[in-house]
């Protein structure tokens, strides 16, 4: 957790710089605890834009920043739902409906009793999780008009798994009302992206190898991925997971048992033509394990995937993209 309640963007960190001759720059920074890369050609760099809509996204789902949308639904302060609360919250129930609640923005004060959230104030037991789950589920919560109206005051909601793919998009729709006809934004691994890269090609995207590594520093590749005019996220419990007692505990948690989800899918990726919708999907697809995953991902058209699964101790690729 960082040492201060509202995380800054800080932008400080950036770099604008020319990517070759033919006015590709790159836009990077750090932003919701991880770094963000924004490529892309145009006739002039368009920092000041990026930080400004950064900056807006922050102020509706950080839940961190005290002025949030999303901190002030979390502690009951009465206030008027910005437009981006309610498009995130709309997709949200949407695909926790059709997952079946595999995937579940009110999974905020498991997520915390298990120590991967903004709060660690709980030890997880049995019996902290079956009180906890009182006030859990996706169907206990609703939007009436511009405010949420909650079924239990202490129900908290947690956008980490969608809102990396929701700010990518957000950016995504700012450079295409400038003219940007060429770019690729990464937010913490989620990717969307638009035209050719500076080959004159379409954008290669690197999914990393499940390997577990909660460091960061070993970075393995699985496949490269051609991907024009997309979203892509991934899912997996091989960064983020700590061990206890000899045990391992990841951070993707299942909302119905309230444990954390250990199943034969090691990550899961998802190609979809919002990064929002791919985000979520990858998430939800984590907790649900590869064969109801797949199962869903087929009755999905607007989506494709590329899983690895761990059959018997052997890896297993199942890709449709």
């Amino acid at each position: 957790m960082m040492k201060k309640e509202i995380i800054y963007l800080l932008f400080s960190s950036l770099v604008m710089i020319a990517c070759n001759p033919k006015e590709y720059y790159l836009n990077q920074g750090e932003i919701f605890k991880t770094t963000y890369h924004i490529k892309y050609k145009y006739h002039r760099p368009v920092d000041l834009e990026i930080e400004r809509r950064l900056n807006e996204f922050d102020l509706s789902l950080n839940p961190f920043n005290h002025q949030s949308t999303i901190y002030k639904v979390n502690n009951n302060i009465p206030c008027v739902l910005d437009d981006y609360f309610i498009e995130m919250f709309k997709t949200a129930q949407e695909i926790s409906a059709r997952t079946h609640g595999a995937f579940d923005i009110t999974t905020a004060p498991l997520i915390n009793l298990w120590g991967f959230g903004y709060n660690h104030s709980l030890e997880a037991n049995q019996q902290a999780i079956d009180s906890v789950r009182q006030f859990v589920g996706y169907e206990k919560v609703r939007l009436i008009g511009r405010t949420v109206e909650k079924e239990d005051p202490r129900i908290q909601l947690n956008a980490s798994a969608i809102a990396k793919g929701f700010a990518c998009d957000v950016l995504a729709d700012m450079l295409d009302t400038l003219g940007v006809s060429n770019y690729m934004i990464e937010i913490g691994g989620e990717v969307r992206v638009k035209g050719l890269n500076p080959h004159g090609v379409c954008w290669k995207i690197e999914i990393s190898k499940p390997s577990d590594d909660n460091t960061g520093g070993r970075l393995e590749r699985q496949e490269v991925m051609d991907l024009c005019n997309k979203g892509m996220a991934t899912s997996g419990n091989y960064r983020n997971y700590y061990i206890k007692d000899g045990k391992k505990y990841a951070h993707t948690i299942n909302p119905k048992t309230g444990y954390p989800e250990e199943s034969d899918l090691l990550s899961a990726s998802v190609i979809a033509g919002q990064c929002m919708i791919a985000d979520a999907y990858a998430t939800a697809f984590m907790v649900m394990g590869a064969d109801a995953a797949e199962s869903l991902a087929k009755q999905t058209p607007e989506i494709s995937y590329y899983f690895v699964c761990n059959r018997n101790g052997n890896e297993e690729i199942r890709r449709n993209e």
